[in-house]
């Protein structure tokens, strides 16, 4: 009886290389397009949370404050609070002309828990638009997703 060689055939490595490379051809994609969604919404939660600390900074001290937001460098100001959102996504500000700044959209909040109304559409370019709305008579804040559709 001849011995029997151990090992894998060239037909079997074939096989397992190809399934290997369909599960990557799935799975990076697939990875990808999760990152921006996580992008897309750490952004959103930082503009919300940045929204909320003004409102409270402005009932608690009784001054109006100013979120400021450079929609080209995806760069929002509140006080000495600077926040950036990530590069892939588009920004655009909605604020009343009176106090928007020469190259700022402004979002005013005021100490009776109002504010100057408008908002911010953060777009991520393959997944779609979410609108962060703040109200101008309650202050309150509001998020709408827009599909890409």
């Amino acid at each position: 009886m001849a011995p029997r060689r151990r090992g894998f055939t060239l037909v079997e490595l074939l096989v397992a290389m190809a399934i290997v490379g369909l599960m990557l051809a799935v799975a990076v994609p697939a990875g990808f397009r999760f990152y921006e969604g996580m992008q897309t919404r750490e952004a959103v939660r930082d503009v919300v949370t940045l929204f909320a600390t003004a409102r409270q900074q402005a009932i608690t001290s009784g001054a109006a404050q100013d979120v400021l937001v450079w929609p080209e460098e995806r760069r929002l100001v509140l006080g000495d609070t600077t926040r950036r959102l990530p590069g892939g996504l588009r920004v655009t500000v909605h604020g009343a002309e009176e106090v928007n700044r020469e190259s700022a959209g402004v979002i005013r909040f005021y100490p009776e828990g109002g504010t100057s109304g408008g908002g911010i559409d953060i777009t991520n370019p393959g997944a779609g638009t979410i609108a962060i709305a703040v109200d101008w008579l309650t202050g309150r804040v509001t998020q709408t997703v827009h599909d890409r559709s």
